[in-house]
């Protein structure tokens, strides 16, 4: 462990041993909120408060986290010892496996969150812009289902059949054939929001 940690000034040769004993007492996995809070109680991220925290306190924690679980992920490669899942809602060590160690070196979250200059270069500011990209991105994911619905369709399908749904419907509604034009603005807005 200590060689892994040799350039990682910023995390403590006792952090990445509770980190690994934590996850080592968490076999199926353990998510990042319990994996924080767990790390807390042992002493680690002190300067994050008492829920709720600020998010750009939160952010800092979430990447000192993420930071380490990447390196202890390409320290378990190295070493043949194992491998990590890494995600927010579930981390988890795996068992070692010869044709994952050439996959996960190109992963573009690894590279991020190895890359000191983002935590430095993030501020209250860039926080709150991520946040707002996040939910904006959440907010189109979670009205598609009701643009879906609107053209009679779910999930999983593709453009095309999205554009077959709206002709036909655009056809059954439009007001030269009799149908409702409100009805046609509700398709056309949701085919706007699908494919826009």
């Amino acid at each position: 462990m200590r060689g892994m940690i040799s350039s990682d000034s910023r995390l403590s040769a006792a952090f990445y041993l509770a980190l690994e004993e934590a996850l080592r007492c968490h076999p199926q996995g353990i998510a990042e909120f319990d994996l924080l809070r767990l790390l807390r109680q042992q002493g680690f991220f002190a300067f994050l408060p008492p829920p709720p925290a600020a998010p750009a306190v939160l952010f800092r924690a979430h990447f000192l986290l993420f930071h380490a679980l990447y390196r202890f992920h390409d320290h378990l490669i190295d070493t043949q010892r194992g491998q990590l899942r890494i995600g927010a809602l579930c981390i988890r060590r795996l068992p070692w496996d010869a044709g994952c160690s050439a996959l996960t070196r190109s992963d573009p979250l690894r590279e991020y969150y190895l890359d000191w200059n983002n935590l430095d270069a993030t501020d209250a500011q860039a926080v709150a812009d991520l946040l707002a990209g996040f939910w904006r991105r959440f907010s189109k994911i979670d009205g598609r289902a009701g643009a879906l619905a609107e053209l009679g369709l779910v999930d999983p399908v593709d453009d095309a059949t999205i554009k077959l749904a709206w002709r036909r419907l655009a056809m059954e509604h439009h007001p030269d054939r009799g149908g409702d034009t409100h009805n046609l603005q509700t398709i056309n807005a949701a085919v706007d929001y699908l494919l826009g």
